[in-house]
């Protein structure tokens, strides 16, 4: 021990200097009393129990030692955890929003890492305040000069309608005269559209409310093992009168004031996307820069993939919306987005004649000729579609426009809708 140590004292009890012998329970001065491997023993140790400590026998000591440092840990980790996201208490009255953008997942944080469908909008819309929200999938972000609040509702039609059902009885929020626009990336059809392409849609059809039965046991003539509910086989006419929420029909007016205004928004395009193009041969649309269409889409849980799969795709949207629809894009939460609107828009939480859904092509539903669907399905990954990033930028850039139309112009929006004027 240094001498300057030597007439050191401990903090809590003010003992002097020294070091108490287990063996003979006395003190030994001139060494440095070392309170249970503490230099200063924690304030909230009283000098009575300091004393008590010291007359503990060496495996007493220890235990205690063992346990005051555990606490002495987990208090300098509370104190160096990060601050809880910022909690918007109920407001004296509901905060009115312009537009809700919907996005379905986030693969990291919500800036600065490698993105998924909300980083975009956080960093460049921008979406500034977080507001926690832990009946939902994810915290909140805001932007309060523009109105616009953002939500990640999670992946499938489970999360994204319990998600909007929670988003939508929050009393912090007036959503009553909202504009919710979904913007996601999809599955395309190429029959229908290229890769870095986004679509408007007027039909949300669902993929899961069914019947079915294995296609290795389906009868003869038959195309699919996949049967409308209610019905007892594939594509019975005529369509069932309550479609259970198999369909939805968004206002077509606002879906196609939406595409009048972005359709000749110019789209990202480079080498890897012209050669993803070029290997599906036999298919025009899909070998087309990318650009805005109107297409429809298909919903379901299961991320199927396939030429056999997508022909069925085709012809169940085809079924649900009379002929009036045209699949284009695969995803997996939007009837449920819609289903919850719908029970909103009954209590009069919501408008679901505010719905707009924007879908953008991150990869094909198909494999291109002479690839096999295992193959091609096995190379498709979240953060690795191939076309991931295009498909971001295109959510991006085309939703963008329409809520910042909306936003900028709430004057004539509030109260009519843009196809009404």
């Amino acid at each position: 021990m240094t001498k300057g140590l030597d007439r050191a004292h401990c903090a809590a009890c003010k003992f002097k200097s020294g070091r108490f012998n287990f063996a003979s329970k006395r003190w030994q001065k001139d060494k440095i009393m070392r309170c249970i491997a503490f230099p200063a023993p924690p304030a909230t140790l009283s000098p009575t129990l300091h004393i008590k400590v010291l007359l503990m026998n060496r495996f007493q000591l220890l235990t205690l030692a063992l346990a005051l440092g555990g606490l002495a840990a987990q208090s300098q980790a509370a104190t160096q955890a990060p601050a809880p996201s910022p909690v918007l208490a109920t407001p004296a009255a509901p905060i009115p929003i312009k537009v809700v953008v919907v996005t379905m997942f986030e693969i990291g944080a919500d800036s600065g890492d490698q993105p998924g469908e909300f980083q975009t909008w956080v960093e460049r819309l921008p979406l500034p305040q977080t507001i926690a929200f832990p009946q939902g999938y994810r915290n909140l972000r805001y932007n309060p000069e523009q109105g616009v609040l953002g939500i990640v509702t999670g992946i499938g039609t489970a999360r994204s309608s319990a998600s909007i059902m929670a988003l939508g009885m929050d009393p912090r929020f007036d959503l009553s005269k909202a504009y919710w626009l979904v913007a996601g990336i999809a599955g395309a059809n190429p029959d229908t559209m290229s890769a870095g392409s986004a679509a408007w849609a007027e039909w949300l059809v669902d993929g899961d409310l069914s019947h079915e039965i294995d296609a290795r046991e389906i009868p003869k003539g038959w195309s699919t093992g996949k049967i409308p509910l209610r019905s007892a086989r594939p594509f019975q006419q005529p369509v069932p009168a309550d479609n259970e929420g198999a369909v939805y029909h968004l206002n077509p007016g606002l879906s196609n004031w939406a595409y009048q205004l972005t359709k000749d928004t110019p789209l990202a395009d480079d080498a890897d996307l012209r050669q993803l193009r070029s290997r599906y041969t036999g298919y025009p649309a899909a070998q087309q820069p990318p650009k805005v269409i109107k297409g429809d889409q298909l919903a379901g849980q299961t991320f199927w993939h396939g030429k056999l799969m997508n022909a069925w795709a085709e012809k169940w949207v085809d079924y649900w919306t009379h002929g009036q629809g045209s699949f284009a894009t695969s995803a997996m939460e939007e009837t449920g987005t819609a289903q919850a609107l719908t029970f909103l828009s009954k209590a009069g939480r919501a408008d679901l004649n505010r719905l707009l859904v924007l879908r953008t092509a991150s990869n094909y539903t198909m494999p291109y000729p002479g690839k096999s669907a295992a193959a091609s399905l096995a190379a498709e990954h979240e953060g690795s579609y191939s076309a991931y990033l295009p498909s971001l930028e295109a959510a991006f850039k085309v939703g963008s426009r329409v809520t910042r139309e909306l936003s900028d112009h709430w004057d004539l929006y509030r109260d009519q809708l843009p196809a009404d004027k």
